[in-house]
């Protein structure tokens, strides 16, 4: 029986293919990592016809990854990364205290920009990307903020 310390041949292999697997990402750090994932999230809301109009808006509650438009509705959109879904899926990231959150980071931007809470229609969209797919969830949530009317 071999010892603790002793790895077999395979665990070995294991440990120095993943040690040498030189990927793009390996060399970035989680905030570039970020930045080009919310950046594939913006091509990919223009390849289904939404407008971005702002990207990685900060307010006091929180950052609004992209601001889109579809048509005359504004749309808040988070974005979310995992390379893999070891530990669940990059959607379930988005707990019901981001979705507050985020409301209130969308009622701080409307504010803002001077639109009209009341009569501005807005939508609450989530994008999951786990490796190299991408999931996109329309209208993902309610608004979950302070009532504002």
């Amino acid at each position: 029986m071999p010892c603790l310390h002793e790895r077999t041949f395979d665990e070995r292999k294991y440990r120095a293919d993943r040690r040498d697997k030189k990927s793009e990402e390996s060399n970035m750090n989680k905030r570039q990592i970020g930045a080009n994932k919310e950046k594939l999230a913006a091509e990919y809301l223009e390849s289904i016809g939404l407008k971005v109009i702002d990207r990685n808006y900060h307010t006091r509650y929180e950052e609004i990854d992209i601001v889109a438009k579809d048509e005359k509705t504004y749309v808040f959109v988070e974005v979310k990364y995992r390379n893999s879904d070891r530990y669940g899926s990059p959607l379930e990231a988005v707990n019901a205290n981001k979705m507050r959150k985020i409301s209130m980071g969308a009622v701080a931007y409307m504010n803002n920009h001077k639109l009209p809470i009341d009569n501005t229609p807005i939508r609450f969209d989530v994008i999951g990307i786990c490796g190299k797919d991408i999931t996109y969830v329309k209208n993902a949530f309610d608004y979950t903020g302070i009532n504002i009317m």
